[in-house]
């Protein structure tokens, strides 16, 4: 059997999540053969670059604007309407895909491929089971499409208000987020600390998704400042620039500071951390939970971060930041009440789904079968 998974390349959860689900199937389930595409970038590379860039240029240059965008796209039918309209145009392109891969079905995660493969069903020039899942825990008016078969989403109250918006209760699959199945694992911390030249301390972890976005600069200067007995761990991904800024800060610091670029062991970074600092991306939110970390958020990214902020802020996993004087008095108070810390822990390990892309691959093979 074939599964082809879509993604867009607007940020690295969508295809995160695509990857974690490959994983999951071809160690666990035989006889499927998986392949991801990035959708945007197979149909055309111009409109690809331009809706990347776009994407990528308004968060960093005008994310008020952003903001507005996402908003009206929820609740706007006109500009959904619109992105419809253009993905139904794109589509064609995708069907000469489907045509000469021919996969027993297809998974999506985001709404453009998905709107994209809901136009070739409604054409009926599409006939095997298709999957959408959704990377954050909020729902997007986009995503509500009845042409797929099955939505997985991160939760029951997703599950709720997708009923609610005219979505069949029997094909939502409140699994979570798809995280590896490394994240089921767990490294020796003694090992770990000693391999990276870490001590046996409070250790707090600092993300800002696969770009290194955020506010990480200041947020390290205010950690570096702050009188909490700690050592830090800064993963900046591919921001080469954000991590030469790190470097520089941490010379002169009597803390420890191990400064990484993109890397493939948060799994393990975060087996030997105490506190998670990260803007509120899905896919991070949800490795975390899995490891169950109590979290700090920063720079949440206005329209899908806000809301996965309050629903971890809601669930007693989180502290939001918005200031360096408030990380600091936040964290010399959470870091020195282990009682707080042991909670927001417990509460972070409730809403974990470490499972996630076992069941989702179930589904697939029920969906097939």
């Amino acid at each position: 059997m074939k599964l082809l998974i879509l993604y867009v390349s607007v940020g690295t959860g969508h295809l995160k999540a695509a990857e974690a689900l490959k994983e999951s199937i071809e160690k666990n389930f035989n006889g499927w053969t998986v392949d991801i595409f990035d959708t945007l970038k197979y149909i055309n590379p111009i409109v690809d670059k331009i809706v990347v860039n776009s994407y990528l240029g308004t968060l960093k240059r005008n994310p008020k604007l952003y903001h507005k965008l996402y908003t009206a796209s929820g609740t706007s039918t006109s500009i959904y309407d619109i992105s419809k309209a253009i993905n139904k145009l794109l589509s064609f392109r995708l069907k000469s895909l489907v045509r000469e891969y021919e996969p027993s079905a297809i998974v999506c995660t985001h709404p453009f491929p998905m709107q994209m493969l809901s136009s070739l069903k409604e054409k009926n020039k599409l006939r095997v089971p298709t999957v959408a899942i959704l990377t954050d825990y909020v729902v997007h008016s986009l995503w509500l499409d009845r042409g797929m078969d099955a939505f997985v989403v991160a939760n029951e109250m997703m599950k709720t208000e997708m009923i609610s918006r005219g979505i069949p209760s029997n094909i939502i699959f409140p699994f979570g987020i798809p995280v590896s199945p490394k994240f089921q694992t767990k490294a020796d911390k003694k090992t770990l600390l000693h391999e990276l030249g870490l001590d046996n301390k409070f250790t707090i972890l600092v993300m800002g998704g696969g770009m290194g976005f955020g506010n990480i600069e200041s947020t390290i200067d205010s950690l570096l400042k702050c009188d909490v007995d700690m050592q830090i761990i800064a993963v900046t991904g591919t921001n080469k620039k954000l991590k030469y800024q790190l470097e520089n800060s941490a010379k002169n610091s009597n803390k420890k500071v191990l400064i990484l670029s993109y890397t493939d062991r948060v799994n393990e970074l975060m087996d030997i951390s105490d506190l998670l600092i990260t803007k509120p991306g899905g896919m991070t939110v949800s490795e975390a939970l899995v490891k169950g970390l109590p979290i700090f958020i920063i720079s949440p990214i206005p329209g899908q971060e806000e809301g996965n902020a309050s629903y971890l802020i809601r669930s007693g996993v989180a502290n939001r930041v918005d200031s360096s004087d408030q990380l600091i008095e936040v964290l010399s108070r959470v870091a020195n009440d282990p009682v707080t810390l042991n909670t927001m822990r417990e509460n972070s390990k409730f809403l974990g789904k470490p499972h996630s892309a076992h069941d989702i691959a179930a589904l697939l093979n029920k969906l097939v079968n």
